[in-house]
């Protein structure tokens, strides 16, 4: 169901950089941040054409972008574009199996939002935030770097080290989708057999992952895997003694002001890691901008600069070249394009339905868009429209 490739294949495409623009973001000293609310400015204040920018949202109102929750867009550290729009999911659920599972996503008590609040859906963009968090533990000790083999630390599982393979898995492999394990989820998420499918109808994640056998060497393939996101998230609760979403809103929400989320809980009490967190799009936008800030908020470094440049890095580059994505990246759980153009890329977060965080550090920008498109194409796609609506609407000095 989720259709995670052809969603990441638009966002590399969409968000090739556009290396053009000669306005400089402004001095650390004149930051702006958030308190309880967003500062709010203008388009044109903050150097942005705003009939660009109302265009964008017009055909987003007439419903060209799909069914579309949320446009945010902040440049400078202020809103300049700010607009919600009601769908009637009840209605649109009505058609479909309405299962109440919080893995059916038909549901509307689960999907696009939770339990009519206003907090949204995350997918994917689970596990950019899930790397955060294990950022932090590393930051504090609590895991060694990126070059350590962690999967002993799963002790209390049965694992097959027989293949020497799976003892080889680096930290570093986990977080940039080369484990090597076996696992096939870039098919149709309507297949039965798609690997994320199973998991999230199994009991036991953990398990279900580590039972997977090794198809590769670690290291020499990127290969798209959310039971890898899972078990970052796992590595956070056994190296901190806190399980991860306890970690996650000491060492990162409370910090940054996200005060309001939900994560979805497994069947035996893990934490989905892979797709399950809901945060408010104006908190999701906190995340993208202590990120542009390179892991710094106000006076307090929540993420350490390092983990933040090595996360936002095409550390896998040319992720699909056979489909001509030449400038295709993966850092530490998120996506990178651009980073052959010269220029400061750009980084993203992505999740299935439409959710993007994509974050712009030449121009100075976060754009969030929450969406739900999972049954239909729409005409138009918000992953296109940081390339060919926003960065054109940027004024040069």
């Amino acid at each position: 169901m989720k259709s995670i490739r052809y969603l990441s294949l638009l966002l590399v495409a969409s968000v090739a950089l556009s290396c053009t623009s000669n306005q400089a973001a402004p001095a650390e000293a004149a930051y702006t941040w958030p308190d309880e609310n967003w500062p709010v400015s203008t388009p044109e204040a903050e150097g942005v054409d705003a009939a660009a920018i109302e265009a964008l949202q017009t055909d987003i109102a007439a419903g060209k972008y799909g069914l579309i929750d949320h446009f945010l867009l902040i440049r400078h550290g202020k809103v300049i574009a700010d607009h919600h729009y009601t769908q009637d999911y009840e209605s649109i659920a009505a058609e479909y199996d309405t299962t109440n599972h919080q893995y059916n996503y038909d549901h509307p008590a689960w999907h696009p939002y939770y339990q009519d609040t206003k907090l949204h859906t995350l997918q994917s963009v689970t596990k950019s935030i899930t790397s955060a968090a294990l950022g932090i533990a590393v930051d504090e000790g609590h895991l060694d770097g990126v070059e350590s083999k962690p999967m002993a630390m799963f002790s209390g599982y049965a694992q097959d080290f027989e293949d020497s393979r799976r003892g080889d898995i680096t930290l570093d492999d986990l977080l940039t989708m080369r484990s090597g394990i076996d696992w096939n989820e870039m098919i149709s998420y309507d297949d039965a057999t798609n690997s994320c499918v199973l998991i999230e109808a199994s009991d036991n994640w953990i398990q279900f992952v580590l039972d997977q056998p090794m198809r590769e060497a670690a290291g020499t393939k990127f290969d798209y895997n959310s039971g890898v996101s899972v078990l970052l998230g796992k590595l956070v609760g056994l190296s901190t003694g806190q399980r991860v979403d306890q970690w996650t809103d000491e060492k990162l929400f409370k910090p940054i002001g996200i005060k309001e989320y939900y994560w979805k809980i497994t069947p035996m009490g893990e934490v989905d890691t892979e797709g399950g967190l809901y945060l408010k799009t104006h908190d999701l936008a906190r995340i993208g901008y202590l990120f542009l800030r390179k892991g710094k908020w106000k006076d307090k470094q929540v993420i350490s600069e390092a983990w933040v440049e090595k996360s936002t890095a095409p550390v896998v580059a040319d992720i699909w070249p056979e489909n001509g994505e030449t400038d295709s990246g993966y850092g530490y759980q998120w996506w990178i394009s651009g980073h052959e153009a010269g220029g400061t890329p750009v980084f993203a977060g992505n999740g299935y339905g439409g959710q993007f965080v994509i974050v712009s550090p030449e121009h100075d920008i976060v754009l969030v868009f929450n969406g739900w498109n999972i049954h239909n194409r729409p005409e138009m796609f918000t992953a296109r429209a940081f390339d060919e609506r926003i960065l054109p609407a940027v004024k040069q000095d």
